[in-house]
């Protein structure tokens, strides 16, 4: 092996010790995040509903700002008018957040099986690395999630999204610290920086 590519090795040897641990760490906060929502699957729901309202407004009104800056009723209309329908529905979402809970529902659904074929993925594509087998078990839990959740719309309601996404995040927290783990012995393994 050349120098430069020894050097570049010993480098990213270095980079993935460093942030082995903040995987680990952050899959501890998951983990620790996603018990609560399961333990409170109502409040976690409307909190999940409103900080989604906050975002939608906040993005809406920049949205029309940068429409009004750009002549909105010129050649920015329509994007002014998607602000406007972002905000609208972000201080919806806000001051109605039990009855926001169905719509984030079906985007929870949404999410949950398409983030779940992709994690399949990502694990045949880690494969035969550490961890790898803990994600291909998380895509898997969180495709069966979005399914069920389907299966179950509209009786799902309140608690759905709390619990699911509070499941999601224990299985991702999981997948983290395993993950994370895995990588600090193969760099470990690697040899001394």
């Amino acid at each position: 092996m050349s120098e430069p590519t020894e050097g570049a090795q010993a480098e990213l040897i270095d980079a993935i010790r460093r942030n082995a641990g903040l995987t680990v760490a952050s899959g501890v906060i998951l983990v620790i995040a996603g018990l609560l929502a399961i333990l409170s699957p109502f409040v976690a729901g409307l909190s999940i509903t409103i900080m989604v309202g906050v975002l939608l407004a906040v993005s809406g009104i920049g949205q029309c700002f940068l429409a009004f800056r750009a002549g909105a009723f010129g050649r920015a209309l329509v994007l002014f008018a998607a602000g406007l329908l972002m905000a609208i529905a972000g201080f919806y979402m806000m001051s109605q957040p039990v009855s926001g809970l169905a719509a984030l529902t079906l985007v929870l659904m949404a999410f949950l099986i398409a983030t779940g074929i992709l994690e399949i993925i990502v694990a045949f594509q880690l494969k035969p690395a550490d961890g790898w087998g803990i994600e291909l078990f998380n895509g898997v839990v969180t495709l069966v999630l979005g399914i069920l959740l389907w299966r179950q719309f509209p009786l799902s309601g309140a608690w759905a999204i709390g619990i699911l996404f509070g499941i999601k995040m224990v299985f991702s927290g999981w997948a983290f610290i395993f993950v994370g783990r895995g990588v600090k012995k193969l760099a470990s393994e690697a040899g001394p920086a």
